[in-house]
């Protein structure tokens, strides 16, 4: 069992990261971000910079479990196989292998 994030500390940290690197750091706040969760809750102000760099690192951000999109219905739920959890296709080069094979029984089958 892995241990709980606490998402006031995750923030603080990110604040506490992208913080030394402000080209105006006696600048006003431009937002607070609020957190609150069972574990409690914090309120940040934050700035222009922090506001950037969080743009920037949700646009960088890839999810370990983004495996494209399913070609067929378009489903965001490949798994480890790249199969898709929605609509049963296979993708990859195991996924063309038996498409292949499949069209070529069917049209053994409709002769």
């Amino acid at each position: 069992m892995s241990t709980p994030i606490d998402p006031a500390a995750v923030m603080a940290a990110f604040i506490d990261a992208v913080a030394p690197y402000d080209p105006a750091p006696d600048a006003g706040p431009v937002a607070m971000v609020g957190v609150r969760t069972a574990m409690g809750e914090a309120v940040f102000p934050v700035g222009d910079h922090v506001i950037r760099a969080m743009c920037k690192a949700l646009a960088a951000y890839r999810d370990p479990e983004d495996r494209g999109t399913c070609v067929e219905c378009g489903g965001r739920h490949l798994d480890e196989n790249l199969h898709c959890r929605e609509c049963g296709r296979l993708h990859g080069i195991l996924g063309e292998v038996i498409a292949m094979h499949a069209r070529r029984v069917a049209a053994e089958d409709a002769t």
